[in-house]
């Protein structure tokens, strides 16, 4: 069984009137990525700041690389890398200087920090300009630096949020093939905070969404979409009206969850599961229905993220409700 090196148990972080973060409870192993998904205010950036040390938790446990972050800060923080939102770059220095500056933060040897720095500078597309300073850089410039910053001391643990706003098509391909080759070279660990579903679906082996500071779910993107929607949905296209019998085929169909109408050649319907498809369509054909098309669409992240946070947003109007009454 592969270890943990992060492990969070009933952390809750207290700010204002409610809590930032309300009860989370999760572990990250390594060479594990892990996505958290949620609007602006869940909780996602406090999460991040309580497991770097920054602040103290109001209660509950957390766990990195067995030190307790807030007690321990210049250690964990020596083991990990932390993309924040913002570039958080000197801008009146240069590109290398700011590689420079960071990596004797880090207490990296000099002649290492600066053939690491060469190296980063490289593969970012960095490295002709790499004597301007920051402030005339471009916005998807100073992420790719940011990000160049991030990895410099090659970290076993990263904290990326966003990491590929600013940039373009080809920058952020270039990204994603970065992340998931540190995790398969180098056994790194990754935490992604992101509002790109697609993403994080890519590069993540679990997903946790998050809003208001709570767990709303945990898991790989199948089991989520297994919990939150059962089945799969299959578009049918026909040449002509289905008989009636195949109606009632269909309506008494153990493996049909619902039937949804789209005019008379059309209609779609929740199955149970994939190898429910082929006995399903030969069915429908030996009755005497005439297919055109059959279209699996699987549930997508984005329709498992919506209806988790669409489930959490009635709760929470059913518990004002009641503190009202």
């Amino acid at each position: 069984m592969q270890q943990n090196i992060v492990e969070v148990m009933d952390l809750i972080y207290d700010y204002g009137e409610r809590p930032a973060v309300n009860g989370l409870t999760f572990s990250l192993r390594k060479g594990e990525a892990l996505a958290l998904l949620g609007p602006n205010g869940a909780g996602k950036t406090t999460t991040v700041r309580l497991l770097n040390g920054l602040f103290a938790p109001t209660s509950g446990k957390i766990s990195v690389f067995g030190l307790e972050p807030f007690r321990q800060g210049d250690d964990v923080r020596s083991k990990t890398g932390v993309l924040t939102e913002t570039p958080a770059l000197y801008e009146r220095l240069t590109a290398r200087q700011n590689l420079d500056f960071f990596g004797c933060l880090a207490d990296m040897p000099s002649v290492e920090r600066g053939k690491r720095a060469e190296e980063l500078l490289a593969f970012f597309g960095l490295h002709d300009r790499a004597s301007e300073p920051v402030g005339a850089y471009s916005k998807g410039m100073k992420q790719r630096l940011a990000l160049a910053r991030t990895l410099l001391h090659r970290p076993p643990l990263l904290f990326l949020d966003e990491p590929t706003s600013g940039l373009d098509p080809e920058a952020a391909r270039q990204v994603h093939a970065l992340i998931e080759n540190i995790r398969k070279e180098n056994g790194q660990s990754v935490v992604l905070c992101t509002h790109n579903l697609a993403e994080a679906e890519r590069l993540c082996d679990r997903v946790g969404v998050i809003n208001r500071g709570r767990l709303l779910a945990l898991g790989t993107p199948d089991e989520l979409r297994k919990q939150v929607m059962p089945g799969l949905w299959l578009q049918v296209d026909l040449w002509s009206p289905l008989p009636q019998q195949v109606w009632r085929s269909l309506e008494g169909n153990p493996s049909v969850l619902e039937i949804a109408r789209s005019g008379e050649l059309t209609l779609r319907l929740l199955v149970s599961e994939q190898a429910a498809i082929p006995v399903l369509v030969t069915e429908l054909a030996r009755l005497g229905g005439q297919l055109l098309a059959v279209r699996p669409q699987p549930i997508s992240l984005e329709d498992v993220y919506f209806a988790l946070q669409e489930k959490d947003r009635q709760e929470n109007v059913a518990e004002v409700h009641h503190a009202l009454e």
